[in-house]
């Protein structure tokens, strides 16, 4: 699990590169705000959080399937992530920050033909007052 990289993956870097075409500027990573998010809008007072269906236990996605090994193990595991992401998202929205959570399934090449619009969709999040947002 070491391995695993958290940052600059590539749906993380597939929405950048949307998000950049479509005119967007941000700030990867901030490290000054609860849970580093992915992608930082200070103008807009906004963060996105990039998560990947398997670590972050998206309900009802296939790709959020826990392996059959060390049960126990896992369901720990996704159960601690779940935790700790509410907390993250708790804390920006005290902080006065808007949070957007975008799931790895919504980016994954098979829905390539759909990127554009979900960078569309980010962008119209980012003009909204809404305050946590999710695109599944």
């Amino acid at each position: 699990m070491a391995s695993v990289g958290q940052r600059n993956a590539g749906p993380e870097l597939q929405l950048r590169c949307v998000l950049h075409r479509l005119g967007l500027r941000y700030r990867l990573h901030d490290r000054n705000l609860p849970g580093s998010p992915d992608l930082v809008f200070p103008r807009h007072r906004a963060v996105i959080f990039v998560h990947g269906c398997f670590w972050h236990g998206h309900q009802g996605c296939r790709f959020s399937r826990p392996p059959s090994t060390r049960a126990k193990f896992w369901t720990e595991k996704f159960s601690a992530n779940i935790k700790r992401d509410q907390l993250k998202t708790d804390a920006l929205c005290a902080g006065g920050w808007r949070v957007l959570i975008v799931w790895e399934c919504a980016i994954k090449k098979k829905y390539r033909d759909k990127i554009d619009n979900l960078g569309l969709l980010v962008a119209t999040w980012l003009k909204s007052a809404e305050k946590i947002g999710e695109i599944p």
